[in-house]
């Protein structure tokens, strides 16, 4: 069966190009097609990559992953019979630069495209289309990522301004509780709390406490900080605290806003949709795996026999390095690919960060990187999640529960794991000290110090 090879260059809000070439003669048998995300158009394209051909035509389409136009467009290639595959940007750049090296069009991407497929197919990766649930499992789960971190921000801005108007309130008070909330919106500016003293105030929270009877310990706490807070600042330079309490009680009601938001997005979209998907719930018995990591799992992970190998795992998840090997030479060290989502890898780190904490087996590799790698702990701790990500694979793909072990292999019950971990497996502090920033870049320095010496001497 000859096979037709449909390189497209999809667009956000123009028309997408496409190219046909044929496999056999490795020639393009089409001019550079426009067409716009329809049936109609996608069908005109269909057909003139048939058009005279001597018998059936096998078509392969190849597509970057533009915004969301390959979802909309790979869905209807499919259903018309089309071998569909995804490639990123940084595939298409680096063989634009050996095709056309001064030189950037669509019709150069759309050739660029075709091209991919015969020069590098073992490297393509055949199109995965969620399903519907799993589309909106995905976006629930990046909706709560992002709303994560905005009310991580927001919490950040209002403990960064209590710093310099009231040299921290979070030694005094909770930073986030009711009493906080009430002294920025009522009692922001400290010349106003020394005028009110301390009867006054605790009259007042009394009153307004959502807790009866009101704990009030705080506030002589907070009297005396008032009064530090005024003995340090002059007229000239003291801050307009009536335009920092008005600040801070904008940025109070958008934490709380975003804290309702992300509360609503888990509990009623992303963990009912995550165990519709995964009704065994097994990767919760992953040590540092709760459901909300089980989700991002599940969801981007889609269906896992698209995955015929762990290597093939490991290499989509990007939590694996960079190779570089001459003759009988290999560097080491390298950085990680950062292939595959960004939601991965974050979702990984943070959970090996726990996992090394309850799993002997992942915690004798951290010990093992820091000990005798001379690894800093966020080296250690990437390492970490790549096993664990080996776990999670292993895990979807036989459809069984995780079983705690220790390192040889013996099943230990919960405790047994954390007692393990802790006896066996703490690193030493003066072996973090070794490894941190600092310490590494003063050997550096050392180093090419003693390099210079022995080359040049004294001079």
């Amino acid at each position: 069966m000859d096979t037709r090879i449909i390189g497209i260059d999809l667009a956000v809000e123009t028309a997408h190009k496409a190219i046909v070439l044929d496999l056999m003669s490795n020639r393009f048998v089409t001019p550079v097609l426009t067409f716009h995300t329809d049936p109609a158009g996608m069908d005109r394209v269909l057909a003139a990559a048939r058009a005279d051909a001597a018998s059936e035509v096998r078509l392969v389409a190849v597509l970057e992953a533009t915004a969301m136009s390959w979802y909309t467009v790979g869905v209807y290639l499919e259903r018309q019979g089309v071998e569909v595959y995804r490639v990123n940007g940084q595939q298409v750049a680096d063989l634009r630069r050996v095709y056309q090296r001064h030189a950037k069009s669509d019709r150069i991407d759309a050739r660029v495209l075709a091209r991919l497929y015969m020069t590098h197919p073992e490297r393509l990766r055949r199109l995965f289309l969620p399903t519907g649930p799993q589309m909106a499992l995905q976006r629930a789960c990046r909706e709560l990522y992002r709303l994560t971190r905005l009310v991580a921000a927001s919490k950040q801005r209002l403990l960064a301004t209590d710093q310099f108007a009231w040299l921290g309130l979070e030694d005094v008070v909770p930073p986030y509780g009711a009493a906080a909330r009430w002294v920025r919106e009522h009692w922001y500016d400290p010349r106003r709390v020394c005028e009110a003293g301390e009867a006054a105030l605790t009259k007042a929270w009394e009153a307004a406490s959502p807790v009866q009877p009101a704990e009030t310990s705080w506030i002589p706490l907070l009297c005396a900080r008032a009064r530090q807070v005024v003995a340090l600042y002059d007229e000239a330079h003291r801050p307009d605290y009536a335009l920092l309490q008005a600040s801070v009680t904008r940025e109070q009601s958008r934490l709380q806003t975003l804290q309702e938001q992300e509360r609503f997005v888990r509990l009623n979209v992303v963990r009912p949709l995550y165990r519709q998907l995964h009704p065994t719930r097994y990767l919760e018995t992953l040590p540092g795996v709760g459901q909300d990591s089980a989700a991002v799992y599940v969801a981007f992970i889609g269906d896992i026999q698209r995955f015929p190998s762990l290597r093939d795992f490991r290499g989509w998840s990007g939590m694996i390095p960079f190779s570089r090997q001459s003759g009988e030479t290999q560097a080491r060290g390298l950085h990680l690919t950062q292939a595959g989502p960004d939601l991965i890898k974050a979702t990984a780190f943070m959970d090996a960060h726990v996992a090394r904490l309850y799993d002997p087996q992942i915690a004798a590799i951290y010990y093992d990187q820091m000990m005798h790698k001379g690894k800093h702990h966020l080296q250690a701790v990437c390492a970490c999640a790549t096993h664990l990500l080996d776990r999670v694979y292993v895990v979807l793909k036989e459809e069984r529960p995780y079983e705690l072990r220790d390192v040889d292999g013996r099943p230990v019950t919960r405790q047994e794991a954390r007692a393990i971990c802790r006896e066996r497996y703490r690193v030493p502090d003066e072996v973090r000290q070794r490894t941190n920033v600092g310490h590494r870049k003063a050997r550096r320095e050392a180093k090419t110090e003693r390099r210079y010496r022995r080359r040049y001497g004294d001079r």
